[in-house]
């Protein structure tokens, strides 16, 4: 019987070694073919983009320099009015009939003058044959004098009087688009009035703000290619401008005006730019955007937006070494250009990076690089397919 049982146990035995004898080895996985990019080196324009708004190049509130009664407005709202055109015309009467008053005064002062320089006139070879007092003379000779300053004050009166009835028609200090009217026909008005607004539009102000940096990015820019600053540099730094219907507006603007001070609360500084504006398209009030070239970036390195992966706030690139290893590297991006970013730090023109599947791959992994328009191979041509397929 125990001999039995051995002779049972015996070929179990044999056939166990026999299959660890034919196990096969484990064999390493192909490598992962993936799409790889070469950076590039291009001189880049650096843009800048700034929210604006539009406003009159000119404007002027329309107040009267008399009070009275408005009776008539002589120009429609919203419409094109000329230098010196009448927009308003308040009643003249009052004024009117004190410059008459004023005019009598004058009449007086001069009937006055007239009869003190004939008592000067007939009194003087009296006087110098001595039948008539020294005195008396000197009396006529100050009386023709009073006299006279009497009319230049009439005259004065009168000229303010009049300048006063002419003030009744208020007149549009200069050219441009008129607004409302804030006061109607009817309405008593005095020289604290407004009754409306006249902007100059042709050519317009747009307005925008941007950052310290910025600004001493364009300052440098300009003082590069000569004397100067952003105001005196002409058109040095041409401006586009873009509507709010995206569409970008024909005329190149330039700055004309950067404001004395940096704002404190937000590290930025005012700029009005001029734009002409044919046709006064433009009106103050709307939104735009204001685009400048900044600086151009000279041999900057690029590569694809798709190449990048944003890993806990760091910006990380798969470089492929020259031993097809997959390569995890940190990277410093600029602006983009188009579907292409800059790399400020981290790689330099030639490496290749790659553009498809990065969260496949971990640093040191083996890979097989595919050039654009090249067949990849088994194993990854899946990769595109599956990101589709959760689109």
């Amino acid at each position: 019987m125990h001999f039995q049982k051995r002779r049972d146990f015996l070929p179990l035995s044999l056939l166990l070694l026999a299959g660890c004898a034919r196990a096969p080895a484990p064999v390493a996985p192909p490598p992962i073919a993936v799409p790889v990019v070469a950076a590039t080196s291009e001189n880049v324009q650096v843009m800048g983009e700034w929210v604006a708004t539009t406003d009159g190049y000119v404007n002027a509130q329309i107040q009267p320099q008399a009070s009275g009664y408005l009776v008539r407005q002589n120009y429609t709202e919203g419409s094109v009015v000329q230098k010196d055109q009448v927009l308003f015309e308040i009643d003249p009467r009052p004024l009117q009939a004190v410059a008459d008053q004023t005019r009598g005064s004058l009449a007086q002062a001069q009937a006055q003058m007239e009869l003190a320089a004939i008592n000067v006139k007939r009194d003087t070879p009296l006087a110098a044959a001595h039948a008539l007092a020294q005195s008396t003379l000197d009396t006529d000779i100050k009386t023709l004098e009073a006299d006279k300053a009497a009319v230049t004050t009439a005259q004065a009166n009168l000229q303010a009087a009049e300048l006063n009835v002419g003030f009744t028609k208020v007149r549009s200090l200069i050219g441009g688009v008129a607004g409302l009217a804030q006061l109607q026909v009817g309405s008593l008005v005095g020289t604290t009035s407004v009754l409306t607004s006249v902007s100059q539009l042709d050519p317009i102000k747009v307005y925008f703000f941007i950052s310290e940096q910025e600004y001493l990015a364009l300052s440098t820019r300009v003082r590069t290619s000569g004397p100067g600053d952003l105001v005196s540099s002409g058109n040095a730094i041409p401006l586009t401008l873009t509507l709010s219907d995206g569409k970008v507006y024909p005329h190149k603007g330039r700055i004309i005006f950067v404001d004395r001070s940096v704002t404190a609360q937000t590290g930025s500084l005012k700029l009005a730019a001029r734009f002409d504006n044919p046709g006064n398209l433009l009106r103050p009030g709307q939104f735009a955007r204001v685009t400048a070239e900044t600086e151009v970036l000279r041999g900057a390195v690029l590569i694809p937006q798709r190449a990048v992966n944003v890993l806990q706030g760091l910006d990380q690139v798969v470089v492929v070494t020259p031993d097809n290893t997959a390569h995890v590297k940190t990277v410093q991006l600029g602006p983009q250009k188009g579907q292409k970013v800059v790399v400020s730090s981290g790689l330099k023109a030639g490496d290749e990076v790659v553009t498809e599947g990065l969260e496949k791959l971990k640093d040191g992994m083996k890979v097989s690089p595919q050039q654009p328009g090249g067949k990849l191979m088994a194993g990854a041509a899946d990769l595109p397919a599956r990101k589709s397929k959760g689109k």
